[in-house]
């Protein structure tokens, strides 16, 4: 099995575990706003920390290492790199290291729209050439028809533009900590709204999962 199959076909360690993958996906964040919430606190504890910078780059060094601890987790565990989080990962470290080396906060505050931008663009583009890439990534916990994931992934390819609109717009309008608050607290509760929004197409196209699949 390739790295990136079980996107399509889940584990079964993916359906004994659906709270240690939320909580590796999860993790992260919570580690970035614990950074850059006691950024100080962490720079006087441990002083090596200091030579990172402030708050906000000692938050982007704990998120660099938790995102990649939480790959090697779910690799290790789920045997696999699920597609979204490896990418946003890859982001991570390329637009954190930058942070970090210039001392420009500007890099991580557009990770976010650098992710959701390039996920909504796949998404989007794959449905010009006729196929629904949503399906890659969600049918771990979801059996729909075909026009059922064609609907489901236009709804999300917008969605992630629009994310990505909300952060630009957050972070070049408002202070540091009302950011950080905002992709911890905001986006988080933002998402799962939209999600419950897409139940009643979840039902109405969803299918039934082969015999095969079912005694995995």
């Amino acid at each position: 099995m390739s790295n990136f199959e079980s996107d399509t076909k889940p584990t079964p360690e993916e359906r004994h575990h659906p709270l240690l993958k939320m909580a590796l996906e999860i993790g992260p964040l919570l580690v970035f706003f614990f950074g850059n919430l006691r950024g100080e606190w962490l720079a006087r504890t441990f002083p090596a920390l200091s030579a990172v910078g402030g708050p906000l780059f000692i938050a982007t060094a704990l998120f660099m290492v938790a995102t990649v601890a939480s790959l090697v987790v779910s690799k290790i565990v789920f045997r696999h790199l699920p597609i979204m989080p490896f990418v946003s990962g890859v982001v991570v470290m390329v637009f954190g290291s930058l942070s970090i080396w210039l001392q420009d906060e500007t890099f991580i505050k557009m990770k976010p729209t650098i992710v959701n931008s390039l996920f909504g663009i796949v998404l989007l583009g794959g449905l010009v050439f006729g196929k629904s890439l949503l399906g890659y990534v969600f049918n771990a916990a979801f059996r729909l028809d075909e026009e059922g994931w064609r609907k489901l992934t236009l709804r999300w390819g917008v969605f992630f533009l629009f994310l990505a609109v909300l952060n630009e717009v957050v972070w070049r309008n408002f202070s540091d900590a009302a950011w950080v608050n905002f992709k911890v607290w905001g986006t988080m509760p933002i998402t799962i709204l939209f999600t419950l929004a897409q139940m009643p197409l979840i039902m109405r196209h969803s299918v039934e999962d082969t015999a095969e699949e079912k005694v995995q």
